[in-house]
């Protein structure tokens, strides 16, 4: 696929560990002793519909949970809803400990469907073969989750698909068992077989529930492994499959990719002046001509490349301070004066009606919420 939605697939490919965000030491009124922690980028929420039809069919109600965390339930403004990395951690790991019936995340992957993505449900059903189906784990990243990412590794006549995680944490192996079930749902239905998989390989020990993976994956599965990962037959990558439609993959292809052009893109010179004005706060009180002196670019290349990339310098740095913010008020210390001075607000009522147009809430508010629910 070209562009941006070329799949980063390749015969004997290795998983890499990327690099977690650096932390940013504070200067001037806060000294050297705040550091703020690496900020996570919100976590699109197109899915919302899956985790209502998997709780309900796990016998439990998840809305009282999305409350808890702070999530809005907004049918209508889909497309455009997000959540932080730590409310839908919040939700995963409560939701698994309501389950009255199954396992949740079994439920989650199993149910997952692309009901608000048909472009990318059509590229999927009509592959013409399972390499051409890939792609869709680089669109699951850039749409749904992109904190996970999925990588091909071929050896000899064994396939893998190996599950990579930005951002390990205490829930991940939840989100491992949701997307390889999701994974074993479409390659049944692509396949036409039952049991197209060898072996399930986790990283993590077994956990209590350990007994419930093999009457649901029907394969062997081996815990605390090097790598999260599903073996198979190799050749099975290209053997044609029933449902391949070619005219009709191509069509979804051209309709991603154009749907891709106008989404804003987080790669490039957009990451590029994100990098520089976190690595800089200072320069998130000046305009777009600070930033380009200090990234040694003419002010008006910066802006025609950020334009490019679908971007604009004033939505840019109010991302930047809103996430800069989120993550300092997460941690109890320092005061929100300094914060307000810090991010390059003139006083901290300016910064008080920013946070209040980002978040609905004061920057207090959020802080003593984030405080009950820790």
């Amino acid at each position: 696929m070209p562009g941006s939605t070329r799949p980063r697939v390749s015969a004997n490919a290795r998983p890499t560990t990327p690099r977690c965000g650096a932390s940013w030491i504070s200067e001037g009124r806060w000294g050297r002793r705040w550091s703020l922690p690496p900020v996570r980028p919100p976590i699109p929420f197109m899915t919302l519909p899956n985790w209502l039809k998997a709780a309900a069919l796990c016998g439990f109600d998840v809305t009282p949970l999305f409350a808890q965390a702070g999530i809005d339930i907004d049918l209508i403004h889909l497309e455009s809803a997000t959540v932080r990395p730590s409310q839908i951690i919040q939700v995963m790991t409560a939701a698994v400990a309501l389950a009255k019936r199954g396992h949740f995340p079994f439920a989650l992957g199993e149910t997952f469907a692309f009901e608000y993505m048909p472009d990318i449900e059509v590229f999927v059903t009509t592959s013409p073969t399972l390499r051409q189906a890939l792609p869709v784990f680089d669109l699951v990243r850039a749409f749904i989750n992109p904190m996970l990412a999925v990588d091909l590794r071929e050896d000899g006549a064994v396939a893998r698909l190996i599950l990579r995680s930005d951002h390990p944490t205490e829930a991940t192996p939840y989100f491992a068992e949701s997307l390889f079930a999701a994974i074993l749902k479409f390659a049944r239905r692509l396949l036409d077989q039952q049991h197209p998989f060898h072996r399930l390989c986790l990283t993590y020990p077994a956990p209590a529930h350990a007994a419930k993976y093999r009457a649901f994956f029907k394969l062997p599965v081996a815990f605390e492994q090097r790598e999260n990962a599903i073996e198979f037959d190799r050749d099975l990558l290209d053997r044609p499959l029933r449902g391949g439609v070619p005219v009709l993959h191509r069509q979804a292809e051209y309709r991603i990719e154009r749907r891709m052009a106008h989404r804003p893109r987080y790669s490039g010179v957009t990451a590029a002046v994100e990098a520089t004005l976190r690595a800089k706060p200072a320069l998130l009180g000046g305009g777009l001509a600070a930033t380009a002196q200090a990234m040694a670019w003419p002010s008006r290349s910066l802006q025609r490349r950020l334009a490019e990339e679908g971007e604009n310098f004033a939505a840019l740095q109010a991302r930047v301070r809103q996430q800069l913010a989120m993550a300092y008020l997460d941690d109890d210390r320092g005061d929100i004066e300094a914060l307000s001075d810090y991010l390059g607000f003139s006083d901290r009522r300016s910064f008080t009606r920013a946070f209040v147009r980002w978040t609905g809430q004061t920057p207090r508010a959020f802080r003593a919420k984030g405080r009950t629910e820790r």
